[in-house]
């Protein structure tokens, strides 16, 4: 596998754009395909890794940004290639297990953080959640696979998101700074590689500090009205 050319891999291996590209009769969430040509430019000059094509590392990175990409963008779970549909379970740092159907309902970004002082996942819809850090992140949040520590069937492996905080979250002023989350995945996947649970572990509440450290004009404006 590691020496595999990437046009020789199943579709869902291949790059997220050739996925997308080559997806017909999909229901797209916003009635067309994503288009990742603004965050494409960022991620190229932005990213640390350059895995060769056709490594693991390629593969594995390959899988899971086709898979953030239908967890965003197709509102049938059943047409994602990515995944096992009816047994795809997912949970982060223990705790619940989601379904497919889940994160279509409720979005990556509610179900990934936990209830926190900074973020409430129930306040939040999808299209809401969205909103949010699109807000925040306009040049995308971005991901990247760091290495991957074992091999299939439990593929484990590091990665990081990151974006520069430009845009406010909330009513939190932007600090203008790169806000980096790295953490530790484990993806159970079957023999032709589509992705059965996944497990994701990462400090949450970090990530959520950084996005509050540049201060709440609106709150400290109502206090200084009152």
């Amino acid at each position: 596998m590691t020496n595999a050319k990437s046009t020789e891999l199943p579709l869902w291996l291949q790059d997220r754009d050739t996925v997308i590209a080559n997806d017909e009769g999909v229901e797209w969430r916003e009635g067309k395909r994503p288009d990742y040509s603004h965050t494409n430019q960022f991620l190229h000059q932005e990213s640390k890794f350059h895995h060769p094509e056709g490594s693991l590392e390629a593969i594995a990175q390959n899988l899971v940004k086709t898979f953030e990409m239908e967890a965003s963008n197709k509102v049938n779970p059943e047409q994602w290639l990515s995944i096992v549909a009816d047994k795809f379970r997912m949970r982060s740092n223990g705790g619940p297990a989601y379904t497919a159907q889940d994160v279509v309902e409720q979005g990556t970004y509610n179900l990934f953080l936990g209830e926190s002082e900074q973020y409430s996942p129930k306040s939040e819809t999808f299209e809401s959640s969205f909103e949010i850090f699109h807000k925040a992140f306009p040049n995308g949040f971005l991901w990247e696979l760091i290495e991957v520590l074992s091999g299939p069937p439990n593929v484990t492996f590091k990665w990081r998101h990151w974006g520069t905080f430009s845009g406010s979250f909330k009513d939190y002023a932007p600090t203008g700074k790169m806000v980096e989350m790295v953490g530790v995945s484990i993806a159970r996947v079957t023999d032709d590689l589509k992705i059965e649970s996944l497990e994701h572990y990462f400090d949450n509440s970090a990530f959520l500090e950084k996005l509050t450290a540049g201060g709440c004009p609106f709150h400290s404006q109502n206090q200084s009205n009152s």
